[in-house]
């Protein structure tokens, strides 16, 4: 995207920022009695009728749930605002995406007069009586059935979605997005990343910086650092990496050998052991809205328009190819024919090979967002059609952030569990997950649930053979179990059948609530299910890791525990990425980063450079690139391609 164009993109989004929040201000303040300095009445004013009451009582358990986090009250106000106003923004970004890539009718572009609306309100002419004429209810039905696919932007039961745009507001919004001016973005994959990155403006970090040198909490950490990676970089680190490793793994026998960015020596790729594509794993953890994983998606899917076949194909058409751990059978044995597997594809790639971790929860529902509308694009240039796609239940995009603050709460479910070891096991998952919000992917919570799932599995294991040694007719009752045998299985299946009985628990806990308390109970059960997708995703370990991740002093919230778990690249959470990085790859595994250069001559990263680089990973590609490459980041950065080292 021109610079030109992505400076009126940038106006855009700080005009819409501004209308929204003074739109959603209003109407806390004016209609609702939820007051920025935090103020909120003990019940809802009697000037609001019954429906509104409601909406009044979801606000306030929206609020009173952020507040619960540890901030003020003005503070989750403030948050609330703000989010409400970003993820407002957002749908309707995805809305004038999606319209370009004909995936919805036109909706948005020319508002009620759009051919979308005017066939709706023709099959339900009464909702011309509304004061809306019922525009409302036809942009949140298109939603609702999005929703059934992409949850985490357009699912009507997360809080940021309670306010909507009055009548005037709403018109300014679309006359925004709507202008000639910004035609051309919205076709472009990378626009809602822009979007992302534009919605805190310069100014708003710049005042960050000038009043704490190091982050102060999630919320800076992640904003100081939202810096979109060029297409050419994001080429350069993903060709020498997922693309190098499918080149090792076929010889000369791909495609892939003339990526455009593919660096190649005279003496050919090193061999390496074959895998089906569905277990070749890619992370990025720290994922934004998801270049990096996009970009992957085209080498693993390939692009027809250029009869360029993609990793999945190749592997589809080689003889011999090897079986997948999923299945236990080949591509070719699970999908007969090419067109079976092109309906296939997308989907499997979201489910099967790209992971993303972020701190922002924003970041983290735009890139699923991204990567749901790249895999439609895939069905589109395979000429899929609509009704023969797979549903794409889930992407493996996770929000590190620490699970429920309400102690209450935590305890009250943790309570509900059967056996009770899963209780304390989900007790022990939250303890440790306080400072996910702040460390993101480098919180070593693997290592720190790996005893604690063992604890819990032995002690299950212990009370299923426990003798009944009672006297006859005190018997002990039977004990409500887990509904399956655990006794010999490892502590990676324990964890994945606790895992499973603990999500459909809160499932249970949220359907049992209250009208009162179901909202809470909802952002409660929300939360935690991110949270232990996010232990699972850390579980496991990844064939490419692909990043650009923060760089500068880690939060102070956690300078003391950050210091303590990296010691060795402590100076600088950039390189504490890389080594994390390093960690979570398989032997022989390729990390890929663009990252400030200082870490490759200055003494003080002497044993980043030794120990980890030289020991762990060497180099195996690199490019001094200079200032300036990602956009006003005043930082000269390097991009470089490294390989772990292969144990003894």
């Amino acid at each position: 995207m021109e610079k030109e164009t992505r400076q009126k993109l940038e106006r855009l989004t700080q005009q819409a920022r501004r209308l929204l929040e003074e739109e959603f201000r209003e109407q806390l303040e004016g209609r609702y009695d939820i007051l920025l300095d935090g103020r909120i009445p003990l019940a809802p004013g009697a000037h609001l009728p019954p429906r509104e009451r409601v909406i009044w009582d979801k606000l306030v358990a929206a609020v009173a749930h952020k507040r619960s986090l540890g901030i003020t009250s003005a503070g989750a106000v403030a948050a609330y605002l703000r989010e409400a106003a970003f993820h407002t923004l957002n749908r309707f970004v995805a809305l004038k995406m999606l319209e370009a890539r004909k995936l919805v009718q036109e909706c948005i572009s020319r508002g009620e007069d759009s051919a979308g609306f005017k066939e709706y309100i023709a099959l339900a002419p009464g909702l011309v009586t509304l004061p809306d004429k019922g525009y409302r209810i036809y942009v949140e039905t298109i939603f609702d059935e999005i929703a059934q696919e992409v949850r985490a932007l357009f699912d009507r039961r997360d809080a940021a979605t309670i306010l909507w745009p009055r009548r005037q507001a709403l018109h300014d919004l679309l006359a925004a997005l709507n202008d000639p001016e910004i035609a051309s973005v919205w076709i472009e994959d990378e626009t809602i990343g822009w979007v992302y990155q534009y919605f805190n403006g310069e100014d708003e970090r710049r005042q960050m910086r000038a009043e704490s040198q190091a982050p102060r909490n999630s919320r800076e950490l992640a904003v100081r650092n939202q810096f979109f990676t060029p297409r050419y970089v994001v080429q350069f680190l993903t060709d020498n990496s997922l693309g190098r490793t499918w080149c090792e793994m076929r010889g000369a026998n791909t495609q892939l050998t003339h990526l455009d960015y593919l660096v190649k020596s005279e003496e050919g790729f090193e061999g390496r052991a074959s895998k089906d594509p569905r277990d070749m794993r890619v992370l990025d953890p720290a994922c934004g809205s998801g270049h990096f994983l996009l970009y992957a998606f085209d080498l693993l899917a390939g692009d027809p328009t250029r009869s360029f076949f993609g990793i999945y194909e190749e592997a589809w058409r080689t003889e011999g190819a090897p079986k997948s751990e999923v299945t236990g059978r080949t591509l070719r044995e699970d999908y007969e024919s090419e067109s079976a597997l092109h309906r296939a594809v997308p989907e499997l790639i979201l489910r099967h090979n790209l992971y993303g971790i972020d701190i922002d929860p924003r970041a983290a529902q735009i890139a699923a967002l991204a990567l749901w509308m790249r895999a439609q694009r895939a069905y589109n240039d395979r000429k899929v059609q609509a009704q023969e796609r797979p549903i794409i239940g889930r992407t493996n995009i996770v929000v590190a952030e620490p699970m429920p603050g309400d102690r209450s709460m935590v305890a009250e479910f943790a309570a509900t569990l059967r056996p009770n070891v899963l209780g304390e096991l989900f007790q022990r998952m939250v303890d440790e997950m306080q400072l996910a919000g702040e460390l993101g992917s480098l919180l070593k919570i693997d290592r720190a649930i790996r005893s604690a799932v063992a604890k819990a599995r032995q002690q299950f294991v212990q009370a299923q053979r426990a003798p009944q040694d009672s006297l006859p007719g005190f018997e002990r009752p039977p004990s409500h179990q887990l509904e399956f045998d655990l006794s010999g299985i490892s502590d990676e299946s324990f964890f994945d059948s606790a895992e499973e009985r603990i999500i459909e628990a809160l499932q249970e806990y949220v359907a049992g609530a209250p009208t009162a308390v179901g909202v809470r109970r909802q952002l409660f059960a929300d939360d935690a299910a991110q949270g232990i997708a996010f232990i699972d995703l850390c579980r496991k370990h990844f064939d490419v890791v692909l990043m650009n991740p923060p760089f500068g002093a880690a939060s102070l919230a956690a300078k003391k525990e950050f210091e303590s778990a990296y010691p060795r690249t402590k100076n600088d959470i950039y390189a504490a990425f890389v080594e994390r990085g390093i960690e979570l790859l398989h032997p022989n595994g390729y990390l890929g980063a663009i990252t400030s250069r200082t870490g490759f001559f200055l003494s003080s990263f002497q044993k980043w450079r030794e120990e980890i680089l030289l020991k762990e990973a060497p180099p195996i590609v690199f490019a001094d690139l200079g200032q300036g490459v990602l956009d006003s980041a005043m930082v000269e950065v390097a991009a470089y391609c490294l390989r772990k080292e292969a144990t003894e």
